[in-house]
């Protein structure tokens, strides 16, 4: 029996919980200087209003915000509640793979693609752009970590092919008929990346549930009034819908093949 095996499950737990608030701290720093294409390691965190460098005292995640209020020490500028919130949810997300994968490769592989996933979902929705840096990197990730995950070499090949291809025919149809982009070249290679860690399945799975949720935002903004034509960030519903895949997508697959299987 491993080390890893004999930890209780509660410590193993609480500490992904740490460490992923950790990575959240960390994450956005990525997504507010990726999008800009500056640095994410120097200079230090730092205000973005008044340039001052942030202590590390003033920089525990969560913690700190509560503490100041919300606000920077120096210069009583608001700090985005975005802050805890990205540091939250990848608290959240690292537990639930630990809790799901243990203490394996398995769960380094899926905490890097949820974290990355969590970071294209916001700068997608601030800036309509998913970046290169991270999708490009993440699909040769994802053939990397194939030996520890449910996928093989060939679904994941065939996932990555499936994916890219399938947005891409979407979005020249789309284009054709409508004349307007339908699919950017960012939202394509997000699921390659998408496939080569679900496999075709998974990428499959993912695409519909990411469409079925684009379309209920797509009616909630017709019906505020802001029309047919209001452009929405699809990598925003495919991230969510990959996660949800991951984590439940068997059971969701089995659960509809018993539908339509006597």
């Amino acid at each position: 029996m491993s080390p890893a095996a004999s930890l209780p499950t509660e410590f193993l737990l609480s500490a992904a919980v740490l460490f992923g608030s950790l990575f959240g701290s960390f994450l956005n720093v990525v997504i507010h200087r990726l999008p800009r294409r500056e640095s994410i390691v120097f200079p230090p965190s730092r205000c973005t209003s008044c340039r001052a460098r942030i202590a590390p005292w003033d920089n525990i995640p969560v913690l700190s915000w509560l503490i100041l209020g919300g606000k920077c020490r120096s210069c009583r500028a608001p700090i985005s509640v975005r802050y805890p919130l990205v540091e939250m949810a990848a608290a959240l997300l690292t537990g639930l793979v630990v809790w799901k994968y243990g203490l394996s490769m398995a769960a380094v592989a899926f905490t890097w693609f949820c974290l990355s996933l969590l970071a294209i979902t916001l700068i997608d929705l601030e800036h309509r752009i998913i970046p290169d840096a991270i999708s490009l990197p993440g699909t040769i990730l994802g053939f990397l970590f194939v030996r520890w995950t449910e996928v093989t070499w060939i679904e994941a090949a065939v996932g990555a092919a499936a994916g890219f291809g399938l947005l891409l025919l979407v979005g020249i149809v789309y284009e054709k008929v409508t004349g307007v982009e339908g699919m950017g070249g960012g939202d394509i290679k997000m699921a390659a990346m998408m496939g080569a860690f679900l496999g075709w399945k998974g990428v499959l799975l993912t695409i519909f549930i990411g469409s079925f949720l684009g379309s209920v935002a797509g009616v909630i903004a017709m019906s505020k009034g802001k029309g047919g034509r209001t452009a929405l960030p699809f990598g925003t519903f495919l991230a969510p819908g990959a996660t949800i895949v991951l984590f439940v997508g068997n059971a969701l697959i089995d659960w509809y093949l018993s539908l339509i299987v006597h």
